[in-house]
């Protein structure tokens, strides 16, 4: 029997490349770049963060993430600000303005996320969030081995299989 997942991993890339296409669109069009609204959508819902929280949670270079704040920040929609905890990291806030532009912004993104999956009914969205979660992990758990480890791995797996 022919194996489903590389058929499955096509549909997920081309789905995902779509998506985010049409999300940096949308997003544009909101008078943002992604890389902005990344950083302020994660200031907005995690609270005060410092710069490589923001960057572990939206997955950006290092480059990227640091023209990202920069921008931000010339914007005055963050301030950088010193923590009683660590006086060497610096943690960025959302200023007023810049929380009145991302809870704006992240709504409309939100009702334009929602548009864009009505194809997909509720229990379809759920089984959906529920796979893809359980792919995830599993592979993130695979990924935090060793390399060697996983290679000894898949050496047992094929013996296992030849016999």
């Amino acid at each position: 029997m022919e194996s489903n997942a590389p058929r499955l991993w096509i549909v997920l890339a081309r789905c995902y490349r779509a998506l985010a296409i049409s999300v940096e669109r949308s997003i544009a069009d909101l008078g943002l770049c992604l890389s902005d609204f990344m950083v302020l959508e994660a200031i907005l819902h995690k609270g005060p963060l410092t710069i490589s929280e923001i960057q572990a949670k939206v997955l950006l270079a290092s480059g990227s993430m640091t023209a990202a704040v920069d921008r931000v920040e010339s914007m005055g929609l963050v301030v950088r600000t010193i923590t009683a905890k660590d006086r060497r990291a610096r943690v960025l806030e959302l200023t007023a303005k810049g929380r009145r532009l991302i809870e704006k912004t992240f709504e409309e993104h939100a009702r334009y996320l929602e548009q864009a999956m009505s194809v997909l009914d509720a229990g379809e969205k759920q089984a959906l969030y529920a796979g893809l979660k359980k792919l995830g992990l599993s592979v993130a758990a695979t990924l935090e081995r060793p390399h060697h480890e996983k290679q000894d791995h898949e050496i047992q797996d094929h013996e296992t299989q030849d016999q």
